[in-house]
């Protein structure tokens, strides 16, 4: 599981870096704009991450051996955005990157039956905290 849990915090921190430099970029190139304005970037920011982070797990579960990877890898790439946008509004990326790892790894958890309700209860606990987190 620590294997899991460093992926994630690698794929959480490297899309908040980057979701970083993209905000950077489109304030810089829409400078001089007073409309809406978008770039390349904004665009394709949230394929090409979702690309990345579906490749890299996929490879890694395989070669962890982690099963079902169809039950595992939809729920952690399609719910992560909300523990990680709870995390970077109130602290920073690195608190991203770390919900990242416990996100990925509370899922990753739910594979073993030893430790199926641990994982699934922890899942259920990150994701709560970060709705309230949000929406409060």
């Amino acid at each position: 599981m620590s294997g899991v849990a460093l992926t994630g915090t690698i794929l959480a921190y490297g899309a908040c870096t980057f979701f970083t430099w993209v905000g950077h970029h489109r304030d810089q190139a829409c400078k001089t704009t007073d409309g809406l304005c978008w770039t390349w970037w904004d665009w394709a920011a949230i394929p090409l991450t979702l690309t990345i982070a579906l490749t890299v797990l996929a490879v890694v579960y395989k070669r962890l051996e982690i099963r079902p990877r169809i039950a595992v890898i939809p729920p952690t790439l399609l719910l992560a955005p909300l523990p990680l946008a709870a995390a970077h509004t109130t602290a920073d990326c690195w608190a991203a990157a770390i919900t990242g790892g416990a996100w990925a790894c509370s899922l990753a958890l739910t594979t073993c039956t030893r430790y199926r309700i641990p994982g699934a209860s922890a899942t259920a606990a990150l994701l709560l905290a970060a709705l309230i987190v949000l929406y409060r």
